[in-house]
Order: C-alpha cells, then structure tokens, then sequence
C-alpha cells in the first residue's frame, strides 16, 4: 500500500509540472511576438502617443493633424490605443513628456512640431524600443524619423492664386520661424507668383513665434496698410492673426495647414490643407510589420500623393478663366507636369 500511494503522488505531482510547464509557453511566445516596436512584427494593440504645440482645435497645424489621428484611430479600431496631449511648445516641456510616454512603453511617439526634433533625437538612443516622429523634421536615427509636407508645391500654387487676384500688384507672405518647410514654402510662393506676374512686388516677413498671433495680425495691419491687398500664410498660431486682419481691413488673405475660410468667410480665398493620414498610416505599418529601423524613416505629403490639397476658393474672388488657370497649375503638380524643386 506504501508503495502504491508513494507512486500515484509522484505520478500527480508530474502531472502538475507537466501543466504548470504548458501554460506558461504561449504565453511567453505571444510576449515575444508583441514586443520590439522598431525590430518585430507587432501583434498587440500599438500604442500611439500625439503630442502637440498648439490646442487642437485651433483650425491650423495642430488641428490638421489632431484630425488625421482620430480618423486613422477610428480607421485602426482596436489595433491602436491612442493618447493626445495638447500645448507642449516649449523644450523645457517636450522633453519630459517624451520621456514619459517612453517610459510607459508606447510604441511609435509623434512629436508635431519641428521644436521636437532636437530633444527627440537627444533621447532616442536611450528607448530603443520605442520609434519616435518629428513633424516637419529631417534628422532620423535607427529609432527615430520625421514626417514633412512638400509646402514649395502648396505655396507655389498660393503664390499663382495671389498674383492672379491682385489689384496693386503688391502681395505678401508671413511665416512664423525661418525653417525648412516653411523657408520652402514661401520659395514656392515667390515663384508662383513670380510665373503669373514676373514684376509683381512681394513683401516677406517670418515673426519667429508660430504662436503670436498678435504680432502676426500687427504685421499683416501694416503689409495692407502699405498696398498688399492679399497675404499668405505659412503656419500655426500666426495664420490666426493674419485673417483676423484681413477680415477687419477687408483684404483678402490665403491660409495653411487647415481650412480657415470659416473664420472670415468673405476674405479668405483658399488655402494649403494637410492631410496628415497618409503619413500617419505609413508610419503605422512600417512600425506594425518591424521594418522601420530598415526603411526610410521619412513620410512626406505632397500635391502629388494627396497629402497636400487646396481648400475651396471663394465664390466670386476669381473669374471662371483665373480658376481655370490655377486648377491646370494644380494639376500640372499632381500629373509631374510641373516641377517644384525642393528649395535649400
């Protein structure tokens, strides 16, 4: 009997370790499987996290991409768990809330803003495990990238609408900080209008505060007051300032980023719109599928590609022919027809 009962214990007690030893297996699989957002195939829900400079609802930059993102996590559903944060302008904010998101162990992190550039490819290095985005940046890591519009092409066809409706043959363009998609933005600018009128003075002016909007709407009161009768815009919290002046001189202006024709519906004729998604879901995938420390690492939007598109124009600011010459300018761009370079 002794001997009996001494060989069913051994027999449950290996019958035990025999299960104990066969759960644990997929388990430890499926966290393998799910882990490396730069180097391995991801099969668990991607966290995302979206940080911006600006509210993200302030009908520019930061509500173009907060917009993109929320279609792209609806788009997704449960295979993204998305987190947004509003109004990190300042490096002394960025980094810290990078960090954060780091060590919370998100997967693929948007830093919207060309501010983000520097602190993110500081820290980089130190979350190899986490794949990090600058909006409108160029510097990339094996960890780290960026994401940028072709704004040359959106301000070269800005830049036809403005010489075509101008009476004084004075135009104007604003810009927040001279970097490089801005600076080539309003290089686009100056050509397009350059094509449609070659002796057509232009008045250029960047603030150096995306966000200062009363600087912005100061400057764009003494470029009409001096005969400009139509202004461009080239970013964020400015553009702001800049329509609210040309709806209280009763100019007309031209916008970026979103479509603000609903903040002074009687003098903004048009405008450069971003559409972030494609981006954003080019990003996604290259992370999702573990290739994106072997890619690229730069997303772009273009006329071309339908990353840039033109807002509606305003009912009576064109003739039919002017319309028409701008829709073939638009076209041109997106067949190759017309080139844009990348202005350095």
């Amino acid at each position: 009997m002794k001997k009996i009962l001494a060989l069913t214990m051994a027999m449950a007690l290996s019958l035990t370790l025999f299960a104990g030893c066969g759960s644990k297996a997929p388990a430890s699989s499926a966290a393998a499987s799910g882990s490396g957002a730069a180097n391995g195939e991801k099969t668990e829900p991607l966290k995302i996290a979206l940080i911006l400079p600006g509210a993200k609802d302030d009908v520019s930059f930061n509500q173009a991409m907060y917009e993109g993102m929320t279609e792209i996590e609806a788009e997704y559903g449960d295979a993204v768990e998305v987190s947004y944060v509003e109004n990190v302008y300042d490096v002394a904010d960025i980094t810290p809330t990078v960090i954060d998101f780091a060590e919370e162990g998100y997967d693929l992190v948007f830093g919207h803003g060309f501010q983000f550039m520097e602190p993110i490819m500081e820290l980089a290095d130190q979350y190899p495990e986490t794949v990090f985005l600058t909006g409108t940046g160029y510097l990339t890591s094996d960890n780290a990238g960026y994401y940028n519009t072709h704004l040359a092409s959106g301000g070269y066809v800005m830049g036809v609408i403005a010489a075509t409706i101008s009476e004084t043959g004075k135009i104007g363009v604003i810009g927040g900080s001279n970097v490089a998609e801005i600076y080539q933005g309003h290089e686009g600018f100056k050509a397009g209008a350059k094509s449609v009128n070659p002796d057509i003075a232009i008045e250029e002016v960047y603030t150096g505060d995306f966000n200062d909007t009363p600087l912005a709407k100061t400057t764009a009161d003494g470029m009409y007051d001096a005969g400009v009768d139509v202004i461009w815009h080239s970013g964020d919290g400015i553009g702001l300032g800049v329509v609210q002046s040309a709806k209280e001189k009763g100019k007309y202006c031209l916008t970026n980023a979103a479509d603000q024709s609903s903040l002074a519906p009687e003098s903004v004729v048009s405008g450069v719109v971003y559409d972030w998604k494609l981006a954003i879901r080019e990003a996604i995938e290259d992370v999702k599928s573990g290739t994106f420390a072997t890619g690229e690492k730069a997303y772009w939007c273009t006329v071309e590609n339908g990353g840039i598109n033109i807002a509606p124009y305003l009912e009576g600011a064109m003739t039919e022919e002017q319309t028409a010459t701008v829709n073939k300018v638009v076209e041109d761009i997106r067949s190759g027809a017309l080139e844009i370079p990348e202005y350095k």
